[in-house]
């Protein structure tokens, strides 16, 4: 548990950060007014409508719910790798301090430490095509080798091939998530996520612990995965992805924005011309982003790992040929750790030599890739 209050005022903030209609800003005001949260929650409720609260808040903020998230949060917190950290703590990320709305609390699962480094934020579309989740996998991958951590959504598509490429080059990422830390989602990356956690990299959300998937909530993370970044790369996006909401708020926050340009023909090219269009950094390979930021980051160092080649199949995907398993078969069959396979298969999938169809791993002969 990261703190820096005593622990009856962290329990106070917990139960104002989990009262309904209390954002940020809101949040900021009654701290700012009251010098501390166990004196707002003490102030009668005629104060806080004075201050412009909704009627109902001062009563919701003392409402059983609202004490048992406080509570929650108080008993997730003492494990080693969870986290609660306040706006005004000294493991608060600056850059994200800075922000307009930033969050009062950070439920942080992993490693703080990560929240200072460097980071890019890499952001596309759920439902990439294979070669721009290989091109997110491959500069996640290089530019956490220069020492960039690598910040993104951990949704599928874009968001998860940019994780994987760092947890390839044992670099750090850090997942920014749309719903407490109870939950995952989507559920398919949940041994994504353990590996995350696991690998140096961490979990980031500002929601309570019980949160579950909101579509309002999503958006709402994007400004903290900019806040948190130096800058965002966007690999593939509509003109309807979320992947724009972030640029827009990394603009707001004169971050850099980075965009990979597509085919004309291609709708989900059509959003990264949207923010050429409107200033963002042309980018068509990973030296471009090398070069604008060798002031924070360190060439790459070559990986001397062995690569999956045509003329030596890997025992995994000799496995797969046979019939189609799930991530945990694999790992018993292989007598290796989770975080191996699945770095395997996200070099077999990238190739096109696997897909993943409820839940199991199939084969993708040759002929049909």
């Amino acid at each position: 548990m990261t703190q820096e209050v005593s622990i009856n005022e962290l329990h106070a903030r917990l139960c104002l950060h989990a009262t309904p209609q209390i954002g940020p800003q809101r949040f900021q005001l009654l701290l700012n007014y009251f010098s501390s949260a166990e004196a707002a929650l003490a102030a009668p409720a005629l104060v806080w409508q004075q201050l412009g609260l909704p009627e109902q808040c001062k009563h919701l903020s003392q409402s059983k719910e609202v004490l048992q998230k406080a509570e929650a949060a108080l008993s997730w917190a003492e494990h080693p790798l969870h986290h609660l950290i306040l706006h005004d703590s000294a493991d608060y990320p600056a850059l994200l301090s800075e922000t307009h709305a930033a969050p009062a609390v950070l439920f942080v699962e992993g490693n703080t430490k990560a929240l200072a480094m460097p980071q890019l934020a890499i952001v596309g579309s759920r439902n990439a095509n294979p070669t721009n989740k290989q091109t997110a996998y491959h500069f996640a991958k290089t530019l956490a080798a220069a020492g960039c951590a690598i910040t993104s959504g951990l949704a599928s598509g874009i968001d998860t091939a940019a994780h994987q490429g760092a947890l390839k080059a044992d670099g750090c990422t850090l997942a920014v998530v749309g719903t407490g830390l109870w939950h995952t989602y989507p559920k398919s990356n949940h041994a994504l996520r353990e590996q995350i956690a696991y690998s140096n990299g961490a979990l980031v959300s500002e929601f309570c612990l019980d949160a579950s998937p909101v579509a309002a909530n999503f958006p709402k993370r994007n400004r903290i995965i900019s806040g948190l970044s130096l800058g965002v790369l966007v690999v593939e996006a509509s003109l309807a992805s979320g992947s724009l909401i972030t640029a827009r708020y990394a603009a707001e926050q004169n971050r850099d924005v980075f965009a990979i340009p597509g085919s004309i023909h291609y709708p989900g090219s059509k959003g990264c011309h949207q923010l050429l269009r409107d200033g963002a950094i042309l980018v068509e390979c990973v030296q471009d982003i090398l070069s604008a930021w060798q002031h924070w980051l360190s060439p790459p160092i070559q990986s001397q790992e062995t690569a999956l080649t045509e003329t030596e199949p890997c025992a995994l995907l000799a496995l797969l040929q046979g019939k189609p398993m799930n991530n945990d078969e694999l790992a018993q069959q292989l007598q290796l750790g989770m975080p191996n396979v699945l770095q395997q298969l996200t070099e077999l999938e990238l190739d096109g030599k696997i897909y993943t169809k409820a839940g199991l791993w199939h084969y993708l002969p040759e002929n049909l890739s």
